[in-house]
């Protein structure tokens, strides 16, 4: 990082960097002070926001266009497990004095890059200084026709559990950033690494399950504590098959097979995939919208009377899990 002494003046700040990335005409160029969200009869506005901070979300070594990447993304995760199709964002910088225009236009630079993958546009935002660590806080937008949103509070005993993607790759990555990664392959490191530095949202998936799913949220804190999450809002106890939780080559190479695996897996949190419910009568539609998407999907468990989520060994005992993810406070 490079001191702030080489960063020009807030309004020149947002005009080299960012008034670039505000590319949708209701934006105005970043040149007024608010921005305007068209919406098409028929649709309502989807809207969800959170910050990551230096040192708790991300690690200040990581590279600058990576954190972009990664803060845009948890949001864009959001909007996919509510069934939006993301359209904008609102960005909110509080910038420590380490923190030089070498770093920012890298940090632009990964915007710029996921913009252009994503299909979305920076609507708008503010930008301070700060003595503490960096904060980075996103509001994204999407759209959705009215009354279709995926909720948490939708899950009915004999409903399957199902979750996108791998889970507990970007545990894994954390884990090799903190050192416990040495003497394992390259591959297999750098793998893990990535996902925990980009989450892959799974935004061409969400809208295939409006109509599908019964109950439906992204991981962001860990599988169990997120269920937990659909299991308190649905009122109704969750059944975890820990064997049939997905967990890519890297990690199962990098923690093994053991149960105390398949735990740290499923509590390690920062995955972005989404876990969702769905009466078995609609399972051939998921499998459907999972090869329309490109993104797998897994069977994971059952839905019961009761409250609460429970994790199961092969053999059906119960694994004892203390905390069963990533708590805030």
């Amino acid at each position: 990082m490079t001191s702030s002494s080489s960063r020009p003046g807030e309004f020149a700040l947002i005009a080299e960097l960012f008034a670039p990335l505000a590319t949708a005409r209701h934006a105005f160029g970043l040149k007024d002070d608010a921005a305007t969200l068209p919406v098409r009869d028929g649709q309502q506005i989807v809207v969800t926001t959170d910050t990551i901070v230096a040192g708790v979300h991300f690690l200040d070594s990581d590279p600058p266009g990576t954190i972009a990447q990664k803060a845009l993304r948890v949001n864009l995760s959001d909007l996919a497990a509510k069934g939006a199709k993301p359209f904008g964002y609102l960005l909110a910088l509080s910038l420590p004095s380490a923190i030089g225009m070498t770093w920012l236009r890298t940090f632009a630079k990964g915007l710029a890059d996921d913009q252009a993958h994503f299909a979305i546009s920076l609507l708008g935002g503010d930008t301070t200084a700060t003595p503490g660590p960096l904060a980075i806080t996103i509001t994204a937008f999407g759209q959705l026709p009215k009354g279709t949103m995926l909720r948490r509070g939708g899950a009915k005993p004999g409903d399957v559990v199902f979750v996108s993607g791998t889970i507990g790759d970007a545990g894994g990555g954390l884990a090799v950033q903190r050192g416990e990664g040495k003497g394992w392959s390259r591959a297999v490191c750098d793998h893990l690494q990535h996902r925990y530095r980009v989450p892959q949202p799974r935004t061409g998936l969400g809208p295939l399950l409006r109509g599908v799913a019964s109950a439906a949220l992204d991981v962001s804190d860990g599988l169990l504590a997120d269920l937990e999450h659909i299991a308190e809002t649905s009122r109704v106890q969750i059944v975890v098959e820990g064997q049939s939780v997905p967990r890519a080559a890297a990690l199962r190479a990098f923690w093994g097979e053991s149960d105390e695996a398949v735990l740290r897996a499923v509590t390690s949190g920062d995955d972005y995939e989404i876990a969702f419910t769905v009466p078995p009568s609609r399972e051939k539609k998921v499998m459907a919208a999972a090869a329309r998407s490109g993104v797998p999907v897994s069977r994971i468990g059952h839905v019961e009377r009761g409250r609460g989520v429970i994790l199961r060994n092969p053999a059906g005992k119960p694994i004892p899990a203390p905390a069963k993810g990533w708590v805030h406070f």
